[in-house]
């Protein structure tokens, strides 16, 4: 493949003028409109001759619905049906004709006055006719001139500021998929053409984003996709900077841009600081032929912008990758045999968005009963994710000779306040003794269990205290007796919070649906995430304990 590396590129609007530009002349005597036809048409432009102020403004009126407005107007100051000043200054008024040049004549004598005039109005210049030939034809191209660069300008202005919101959304992504559709949509707005961006992994995934014209059609399979990936690797080997290169239709894969067809694909590459991440903008080639000159820079500014935000992307997707594994390791969804109660839990982590949680629940057998725990460290990362591992681990090692949840409560403080000193967590400790029902809870911060009897009620037990890493003062544990239908239910925040709503409105609608959930644990627990736990952005713990 052939193609050139862009390092720097200038974003210029263009300020060439064509040699057949259309000039409308405004005048009512018919002998001048000839005349000053005639000098235009022999310099290539094209006229239109119009007799009033009033036939001007209709003649503009057709003209814009069919998108061809003149690129300049002569327009005579003494018109019978109002003034050539006061046409100008409606021209100006009516944003669809504000940026059309008006050029004033009169073969009456001008002042200093007249022109001043003209200028006030809005004109961008006064011809005092006769005039050579020459001057009008230089002064009609200056007028052209100007307009196509403040046109131009004005383009180049709206291009850039479209660049930078796309750039914007690139950057704010938060996840591949959304930053690879953002510059999907970025590139087809740029090129006016379909557009499917790529993203190489170093694991040799690849990321796809489709502009919003092609993103629910039929796209190509999977070995489509392995191909792009190739060509990827072999555009970029070895290469530095922005890289824009056309592949023919024989290589590139029928049916990205146009649903079976084969294009020729105009790629533009770009590359993260260390040249780990491929990035790929891709659209038809037939495109750059009606595309503005400064299209390729601009795509190419975007490609790299891309490259830049994908990087943190994927370094992201790797550490919560690695803290899902650690949870999935530590939080088991088959609960060891516990004698004498029916134990479910069921755990959900967030959207592929959303941060790591540090959720965690367990299941332990005691010398005193079942040691049941819910809890959640304070933040989202992966250092929430192995204090969540050590505080289990810690849980785990202490009720091997101390079941008591009060004494646990303590002793996890202690620990975080030692290893995490800036690290807080919520945690519910409850001992059930699987024979008496007798329970015994100990709450630190966190939502109390939830008491669902068989005669569908629902109440939350009274147990608090402060969270755990803050070394404050504790409660004594709450005392229950669960009854043999009873089932205690706990959950961490995760399934219920959401930004807006207070809590203890969710807390309320939470003991509404579990009281008339389905007998049984787990149909408690499924209900509830049928009821509450789709597209969280925090993780979901729950734990439902019933006595047998």
């Amino acid at each position: 493949m052939d193609g050139y590396d862009m390092d720097g590129d200038d974003i210029e609007p263009t300020d060439a003028v064509d040699g057949d530009s259309t000039v409308m002349v405004v005048d009512d005597t018919a002998a001048n409109r000839y005349a000053l036809g005639a000098l235009l048409r022999r310099a290539g432009h094209r006229v239109i001759p119009v007799a009033s102020a009033g036939e001007a403004l209709v003649e503009l009126d057709v003209r814009l619905r069919a998108g061809v407005l003149p690129d300049v107007a002569l327009v005579d100051v003494g018109l019978p049906d109002m003034t050539g000043f006061e046409l100008c200054r409606r021209l100006k008024a009516r944003p669809p004709t504000a940026g059309l040049p008006v050029v004033h004549f009169s073969a009456m004598s001008a002042g200093p006055a007249d022109r001043c005039r003209g200028l006030d109005a809005g004109g961008d210049a006064y011809l005092a006719v006769p005039a050579e030939p020459e001057e009008i034809q230089a002064v009609v191209r200056a007028a052209v001139r100007g307009a196509r660069m403040r046109t131009g300008a004005e383009t180049l202005v709206r291009r850039l500021t479209l660049l930078s919101e796309t750039i914007a959304s690139v950057q704010t992504a938060r996840c591949m998929r959304e930053l690879a559709d953002a510059a999907a949509e970025g590139t087809a707005r740029l090129t006016g053409a379909p557009a499917a961006v790529f993203v190489l992994a170093e694991d040799g995934e690849l990321y796809r984003g489709m502009s919003p014209s092609r993103a629910r059609a039929a796209l190509p399979d999977p070995g489509a996709h392995q191909a792009v990936a190739r060509l990827i690797r072999h555009a970029t080997a070895g290469r530095t900077g922005v890289r824009r290169t056309v592949v023919p239709a024989p290589l590139w894969p029928a049916g990205f841009f146009r649903p079976g067809a084969p294009d020729d694909a105009r790629l533009v590459l770009a590359q993260s600081q260390d040249g780990r991440t491929p990035v790929c903008l891709a659209t038809p080639a037939r495109a750059d032929r009606e595309a503005p000159p400064e299209t390729g820079a601009l795509v190419a500014r975007l490609a790299r912008a891309t490259a830049l935000a994908a990087e943190p992307l994927l370094m992201y997707q790797a550490e919560r990758h690695i803290a899902l594994t650690l949870q999935h390791s530590f939080l088991p969804q088959q609960l060891p045999e516990l004698p004498g109660v029916d134990v479910v839990v069921r755990y959900e982590p967030a959207s592929r968005q959303t941060e790591i949680g540090g959720d965690f629940y367990a299941a332990l057998h005691t010398a005193g009963g079942v040691l049941t725990a819910v809890g959640d460290v304070v933040g989202h990362s992966l250092e929430a994710a192995t204090v969540m591992v050590e505080i289990r681990h810690a849980l785990r090692a202490h009720c091997v000779e101390e079941s008591d949840p009060g004494v646990l409560a303590r002793r996890l403080d202690r620990m975080l306040q030692h290893y995490h000193p800036d690290v807080t967590t919520t945690v519910c400790l409850a001992l059930v003794d699987p024979v008496s029902g007798r329970t015994r809870i100990a709450n630190a911060g966190h939502i109390p269990p939830l008491i669902v009897a068989a005669d569908g009620t629902a109440g939350y037990v009274t147990a608090h205290g402060p969270l755990l890493g803050l070394g404050l003062d504790r409660p004594p544990p709450t005392e229950v007796t669960l009854k043999p239908a009873d089932r205690l239910l706990m959950v961490t925040d995760g399934l219920i919070e959401t930004r807006g709503i207070d809590l203890e409105v969710s807390m309320e609608q939470l003991r509404t649906a579990a009281a008339v959930a389905p007998p049984g644990t787990a149909a408690l627990c499924d209900t509830l995430l049928d009821c509450f736990g789709r597209d969280r952005e925090d993780d979901i713990a729950l734990l439902a304990l019933r006595l047998e």
